[in-house]
């Protein structure tokens, strides 16, 4: 079990690249956490919810700022409460500095799990969840490798089992991960 100060961790990616799984398993190491879900705060919008997609405006894009700023301030108010909160959410391209920016509480880490596409494409085809749809595998790894800030531990967990990924946390994230 990891013992530390209250902290915020961000575990971020695109879809199906295992945020859930390691968000949930990291979170279980800290004696008193949260495994705070960010998608949650869209999925409670209930009339004229807008989905972002590769052609989005600044509608949806509003939307998904407001999503973030949530799911920063739960994180911020259960970091003052004593736990260690592990948000997962996917946060990519410049939006990225967006979210860091809503969390002035430290200690806060970003960890960017960053599969290889084939790896996430056949995670998808075999999950019950479906999260794409609007946007191809494809496209939305292009977002994640060419428009998001090498900020953080970025992992390549292709290779790597669930638990195999969070040991590899653990033992980074402190000279890795850390956000000043």
């Amino acid at each position: 079990m990891l013992e530390k100060d209250p902290s915020i961790i961000l575990i971020t990616g695109i879809m199906a690249s295992g945020k859930s799984t390691v968000a949930q398993l990291l979170s279980e190491q800290f004696g008193k956490s949260v495994h705070l879900r960010g998608d949650i705060f869209r999925r409670m919008i209930v009339n004229n919810r807008k989905e972002v997609h590769p052609n989005s405006g600044s509608d949806e894009f509003e939307q998904l700022r407001l999503r973030y700023q949530l799911a920063a301030q739960s994180a911020e108010m259960y970091q003052k409460a004593g736990f260690t909160v592990v948000v997962q959410d996917v946060v990519v391209g410049p939006l990225l500095n967006d979210f860091i920016s809503y969390i002035s509480s430290r200690p806060f880490y970003v960890v960017v799990l960053c599969p290889n596409s084939a790896v996430v494409a056949t995670r998808e085809a075999t999950r019950k969840k479906k999260g794409y749809g609007i946007w191809s595998v494809d496209e939305l790894d292009r977002v994640l490798r060419n428009e998001t800030p090498r900020i953080g531990l970025w992992l390549d967990s292709s290779e790597l089992s669930p638990e195999e990924t969070v040991d590899e946390i653990a033992k980074r994230l402190q000279n890795e991960a850390l956000i000043t």
